[in-house]
């Protein structure tokens, strides 16, 4: 299978369950798995998905503008660079972002992907102290796009 069709499809996946269920991550993360997430390590399923269910937000939608994608280790797996825009509902300017994700497949199912390790980074473009905040934000970002 093209490794490029197979990281897409990834891609879709993972960003689809981000803004719909992150609960549901969890099946894509095992307790060897890392995640580094502005700056902050968390280790284990549990550990990872608590981390993104308590973000300060509980509705966003990707947007994803590139994903590139290599082979990486002798099982199939894949590193995954993704960036794009992250929408928080009722905010008027999107955030951008970027992240690594390293993917391995599952020993008993072939192309059965689990994230060994990822990197997240909001890209701060820039800030306005004038510009209120709100109960989805603790500072609004003004990016343009």
């Amino acid at each position: 299978m093209d490794p490029d069709a197979v990281a897409k499809a990834f891609v879709e996946h993972y960003y689809s369950t981000f803004d719909t269920n992150r609960s549901n991550l969890a099946n894509l993360y095992q307790e060897s798995s890392m995640l580094t997430f502005e700056g902050q390590k968390i280790q284990g399923s549990a550990n990872i998905v608590a981390k993104l269910t308590s973000l300060p937000f509980q509705q966003c939608k990707h947007s994803i503008t590139t994903v590139d994608c290599q082979p990486s280790g002798p099982s199939g797996g894949m590193l995954v660079f993704v960036s794009g825009n992250l929408q928080l509902a009722g905010e008027q300017h999107a955030l951008k972002f970027s992240q690594k994700q390293e993917a391995h497949n599952k020993q008993s199912q072939k192309l059965n992907l689990w994230i060994g390790s990822g990197l997240h980074e909001l890209i701060w473009c820039g800030f306005d102290a004038n510009v209120p905040s709100n109960a989805h934000t603790t500072v609004k970002l003004l990016c343009s796009e």
